[in-house]
């Protein structure tokens, strides 16, 4: 019983306490090519590739077909569009495989915007995005980075709650482009 209740305790602590972007704007975004999908076709996703276009928002989500990364998704799939008419390439990521993923991008994120799986947490850890990790199994925080065409951050936005991240760096996006 102790050992639930510590491990309980140890859980709420970690999701009642406030996300913190470990990257800050004019950090060097790390260069990373991931195994991602889009509408369930796999493809390899280059951040220096996606570049070149234009800039990136990046959002890491803690796990495919939870409550909150549904509705994120959700959110980033109505806002797609604007991104794209703004000269932004939008990717999600997540610790989740790919199977997995494939069918979130069907399913939650409505073929709009590519997710990548990042299951060894390489990418994760390389953005001090890494929540948790118990034993082997690891999962993202909920932050949002908009990554300029120099490589460096331009914003950073962690919040656990999925509600602003669309608002934020879509507003960060257009700020970025204006320039």
């Amino acid at each position: 019983m102790l050992r639930f209740v510590s491990t309980a305790l140890v859980v709420a602590s970690v999701t009642a306490a406030p996300a913190f972007a470990a990257m800050k704007p004019g950090d060097a975004a790390p260069d990373f090519t991931a195994t991602a999908t889009l509408g369930g076709k796999e493809f390899s996703f280059s951040l220096a590739g996606a570049l070149k276009k234009g800039p990136v928002v990046l959002y890491f989500f803690p796990k495919a077909f939870t409550t909150g990364c549904t509705a994120e998704a959700h959110e980033f799939a109505e806002a797609a569009a604007s991104y794209e008419a703004a000269g932004a390439t939008l990717i999600g990521m997540s610790a989740d495989d790919i199977g997995t993923l494939h069918k979130f991008s069907l399913q939650e994120c409505g073929s709009k915007f590519p997710v990548a799986a990042d299951p060894d947490l390489k990418v994760i850890k390389a953005y001090d995005s890494a929540l948790i990790r118990v034993g082997s199994v690891g999962i993202a925080d909920r932050i949002s980075y908009v990554i300029g065409t120099d490589g460096k951050i331009a914003y950073a936005y962690a919040d656990r709650s999925p509600d602003k991240h669309v608002e934020n760096t879509l507003a960060a996006v257009k700020a970025l482009t204006k320039k």
